[in-house]
């Protein structure tokens, strides 16, 4: 067993003899090489001898670290700007247990700009995964209909892309005609003047309305001048746009002259919710929330408030544009090292940012406010995890579990007659829905075909190829719920009987016409009250499971449904396809044509009208 570095005197000066007097950033590592915690200094050296000093005062959660640290590397930086970009990118990549570390939320949305791609999209979503650092994301947002109404009207205002991909191969569709979109698809609008388009709505996400509205009202006024007044209706119609967008805010305040960010917090035993209000040109244009897990904190938090405030603004600011900073912070505690963080943001956006503790009344009522919304949210949240304890806790002495259920799987086949045969797979942790982790599966089965189905053979494929293809020490899910009855859950059961992982994985079926749960080996269903909070948690995994198959399932249905005959003849391409149709007018009468008649058709060869012709005539 290797003693602690603080019961190790000796072993610990020699470590910290070796550790330089430069900025960079250490790791913390237990016996077993776990990373413990990550931080940065401008001196290594003198920060981490800070931990072991019997003068200093040190939060729990930090003295609990330190008895486990058993080794103490680093990496050294340039400067302390460097040093804290790795800092953040490796507690992304190792999320060390002691570290506060924001949570990854995925309840609420964000607004995504693919500025990596010539023509770039825009959209929401709930995932934050960056492929591509060109990439931005904007958010979270709390309100996501308010953000969905949002990015709405930017579309109507700008002419934007609208698919992802064309819906013609040689014209562009309506949304060009009206106006909606500028010809990406055909090439039409250069990535350049595109991107110009685009940059003007990134401007709305980053809080600068009232700059674009100012910019866009001199280019109007520079149109009209050169008697482009066409140009010039364009803009004064997208002004009108993003006039009735910012005065749409709900909160206003009396200082329009200046750009602020107010950050507040509220806590209680295990969380911590910290909001951003940004206010520009004095209009409240966001409000992001973000919560830090301080659940191994139990004493001095008071003490860590200004540290969590550091490391959010530390995290946040890290993945902003310049343009996003504003000139002002208003703190509701002072930081853990405020100089530092006013450095880093006045260097990246070259010009002068302040960080302050209001002290006058107006910015402290401010700080109030948002110190306020942060209590109702973590209010709000904290209702929901009561809620769903108790739905765990209640199907846990439903099922006789001897844990809580907190990943529950739901799985649901869907199809028209074993047509376009497709299975879903909802994850829910802590009763709520995960939809990062949801899956959907289209069935190989051979068998399964039009005019013949099978949800026993269907429901078999897609659990063997969920179970076989994850690290289930990692990801083993505590229950699976089958939507079916007593067939389905026996066709399962045996799949996990073959894979060695029943009876430790637990299974239930819930059929839909009663509400009935079913175990294994069991013929009669649970006694049961439908309106139960476990039976009800089930329900939700159960509907969840059907709205994400049915959704699959009409999805490849209009595929199948787009997707021409023609499209499957070796050789056949697009402006063939279109000559055929040209000269018979329908897939029908090309079906019935002879050999002779295909070869009349312009640039169908005998080749290709024998190919034609064996394919509708296979039989």
């Amino acid at each position: 067993m290797i003693l602690p570095l603080i019961k190790n005197l000796e072993v610990l000066e020699n470590c910290l003899q070796q550790i330089p007097l430069l900025p960079g950033i250490y790791l913390m590592k237990d016996e077993l090489g776990n990373i413990l915690y990550i931080g940065k200094s401008k001196k290594l050296r003198n920060r981490v001898r800070s931990y072991f000093r019997e003068s200093q005062i040190l939060t729990y959660r930090l003295h609990l670290m330190v008895q486990k640290v058993t080794n103490i590397e680093f990496i050294v930086t340039d400067n302390e700007m460097e040093a804290l970009a790795l800092e953040a990118n490796l507690i992304k990549q190792h999320q060390p247990y002691f570290n506060i570390l924001l949570k990854d939320d995925k309840r609420y949305p964000y607004i995504c700009i693919t500025w990596s791609e010539d023509y770039p999209q825009i959209f929401m979503t709930r995932k934050r995964r960056i492929s591509n650092k060109k990439d931005r994301y904007y958010g979270p947002y709390v309100d996501s209909f308010i953000l969905k109404n949002t990015l709405n009207l930017i579309k109507n205002i700008f002419p934007l892309r609208q698919r992802s991909k064309p819906l013609f191969k040689d014209r562009p569709c309506l949304n060009y005609d009206i106006g909606r979109c500028p010809g990406v698809c055909q090439g039409l609008i250069t990535p350049e003047e595109y991107h110009q388009i685009m940059q003007k709505v990134a401007m709305i996400f980053q809080g600068r309305t009232t700059e674009l509205i100012k910019i866009l009202s001199s280019k109007m006024e520079l149109a009209a001048e050169n008697l482009e007044f066409e140009k010039a209706a364009i803009i004064r119609e997208q002004i009108n746009g993003l006039t009735r967008l910012t005065g749409s805010q709900k909160v206003a305040l009396p200082d329009d002259s200046i750009s602020r960010d107010a950050i507040a917090l509220a806590t209680n035993e295990d969380n911590c919710c910290v909001q951003i209000f940004q206010i520009r040109a004095g209009k409240l244009v966001n409000n992001l929330v973000f919560f830090v897990d301080i659940s191994n904190s139990k004493k001095d938090l008071d003490q860590e408030y200004g540290q969590i405030l550091q490391r959010v603004l530390e995290q946040y600011y890290c993945q902003v544009e310049p343009e996003e900073i504003p000139l002002e912070i208003v703190v509701q505690y002072p930081l853990s090292d405020p100089d530092f963080l006013r450095d880093f943001l006045s260097n990246y956006k070259k010009r002068k940012v302040t960080i302050t503790v209001p002290q006058k009344q107006g910015k402290a009522d401010l700080i109030n406010l948002v110190a306020k919304n942060a209590h109702y949210e973590l209010e709000k949240t904290e209702r929901e995890a009561e809620k769903n304890l108790k739905s765990m806790q209640d199907l846990a002495n439903i099922l006789g579990l001897s844990k809580l259920p907190r990943q529950i799987e739901g799985y649901d086949i869907s199809h028209i007659q074993g047509s376009n045969a497709v299975a879903s797979q909802v994850v829910f942790i802590n009763g709520i829905p995960a939809k990062q982790n949801y899956r959907h599966y289209q069935i190989k089965n051979p068998d399964i075909m039009i005019g013949h189905s099978d949800d026993f053979a269907s429901l078999t494929e897609v659990i063997e190829r969920r179970l076989s293809r994850l690290n289930l020490s990692e990801n083993k899910p505590d229950l699976l719920m089958i939507d079916g009855g007593k067939g389905q859950l026996s066709a399962v059961v045996k799949v996990l009987e073959k894979m060695g992982l029943f009876p430790e994985l637990k299974v239930v079926s819930l059929a839909k016409q009663r509400e009935e749960i079913f175990i294994p080996f069991n013929s009669e269903p649970l006694n049961t009250n439908k309106e139960q909070p476990g039976v009800q948690l089930l329900r939700r995994v159960r509907d969840e499971a059907h709205r994400f198959a049915i959704s699959f399932h009409r999805q490849q249905r209009t595929k199948q449904a787009k997707k021409s005959h023609l499209d499957e003849i070796p050789g056949l391409g697009f402006q063939r396809q279109k000559d055929l149709l040209a000269y018979f007018n329908s897939v029908d009468y090309i079906r019935v044509a002879s050999r002779e008649q295909l070869k009349k058709v312009p640039g169908i060869g005998d080749n290709l009208a024998e190919e034609i012709f064996n394919y509708f005539n296979k039989g």
